[in-house]
């Protein structure tokens, strides 16, 4: 699949909710299997109850901690591998959860990882998304924006119909175009609904809606608005409220 460049490291060194719904449209590839990313949930690191960072850069959270724009991977229930992308300046812990995509390049290689789903389930849900893009714990601390196996591009219209959501990102010719604003409050915003670029541009199509709401399977800091995805969207997984072993 020919695509833009990766994010550069700058992309993901801005804050956790800037970062979060500018992730959604994106393209993350491991080995012969990329992923569109259709949902995310962000996490604040030492503000945030939620998040495995909340008490301190411990063995296992520490990569949080350190350069954005690197893999952080963990095991859930003891047998799903969830992949993170840390964001934000060195030190604030910060992280993206990648929730769910559609798969877009290694069909294929996606169903034999797990032969009992529909092509539409295949990623739809952090444990799917991981399994079929072949994450374990060996990748925590890779950069994911160039020269290592795990790499997250921009969306690019080779991909961005194979959904029902089009287009909802892009870099200018100047670099990272700003992030599309993120209010307080829950609900839907529209991609690209705010924050022009300084070249006209913005991110998303019109049109194109990001849905917002609670994060899900958690029991601390549950009714923060930090889940997001791509309104309409069929790999957008089920919402359970409950407590999930972050």
């Amino acid at each position: 699949m020919a695509g833009p460049a990766p994010y550069p490291a700058g992309f993901f060194d801005r804050p956790v909710l800037a970062v979060a719904p500018d992730l959604l449209g994106a393209t993350v590839r491991h080995g012969p299997v990329a992923v569109r990313i259709t949902e995310v949930e962000a996490y604040g690191g030492l503000g945030d109850p939620a998040s495995h960072a909340f008490r301190g850069p411990t063995p296992r959270a520490a990569v949080m901690f350190g350069p954005p724009g690197r893999a952080y991977v963990y095991l859930s229930y003891g047998v799903h591998w969830c992949l993170n992308i840390v964001c934000g300046p060195v030190g604030e812990g910060s992280a993206v959860l990648l929730r769910a995509g559609e798969v877009v390049v290694g069909l294929e290689a996606a169903q034999a990882r797990w032969p009992t789903l529909a092509v539409r389930d295949l990623a739809r849900g952090p444990g799917r998304l991981g399994r079929v893009l072949g994450v374990t714990a060996s990748l925590t601390g890779t950069p994911v924006t160039g020269g290592g196996p795990l790499v997250v591009r921009p969306p690019t219209s080779e991909v961005a119909g194979l959904g029902k959501g089009p287009l909802v990102g892009r870099v200018s010719a100047a670099g990272v175009v700003p992030a599309a604003g993120v209010g307080p409050a829950a609900g839907a915003i529209p991609a690209g609904g705010a924050g022009a670029a300084g070249d006209g541009a913005r991110w998303g199509a019109p049109g194109q809606r990001i849905a917002r709401g609670p994060r899900v399977g958690i029991s601390a800091a549950a009714e923060r608005p930090w889940r997001f995805w791509l309104a309409g969207e069929p790999s957008v997984s089920t919402a359970r409220p409950g407590r999930r072993r972050r």
